[in-house]
């Protein structure tokens, strides 16, 4: 049931990704975005009720923190205001969220966003030591 759960949303999301060339900075995004769908599925365990209604809210959420983040970034805009504004976003949703799911699901989520964030910094962190050592290995 998982299984079919997690093929479910990323069939569902997988037709709003477009896969470019693996050079592409947009396919990898693609591909984080697809982790990010499978991990959130699996630490939520969404029945396919709940993915149904779940997903078109989370990806106006998601949408409206990248906006936020984004728009900061252009204007080089005060971090503690953006900050607020995301602080206030995830307030909204947190009742749209609560249209859908418990709210232990709903506190999960959030908890799971941000274990994600993490899992990914260090995943990084990771690759970018092991080339460093490689380029060490070949500068020796």
């Amino acid at each position: 049931m998982k299984k079919l759960l997690l093929i479910f949303a990323l069939f569902f999301y997988g037709a709003s990704l477009t896969m470019a060339q693996e050079d592409n900075p947009r396919a990898d995004q693609g591909r984080l975005q697809a982790y990010k769908i499978a991990f959130l599925t699996k630490k939520l365990n969404l029945s396919p009720e709940e993915a149904q209604k779940f997903w078109p809210i989370y990806n106006n959420y998601e949408s409206e923190i990248r906006s936020a983040r984004v728009e900061n970034r252009q204007k080089r805009g005060n971090e503690i205001e953006t900050e607020e504004r995301i602080l206030n976003i995830r307030k909204r949703y947190n009742g749209e969220f609560g249209k859908a799911l418990s709210t232990e699901k709903v506190n999960t989520l959030f908890r799971s966003e941000r274990e994600f964030g993490t899992t990914v910094q260090r995943e990084l962190m990771e690759r970018r030591q092991r080339m460093d050592n490689r380029q060490q290995k070949r500068d020796n």
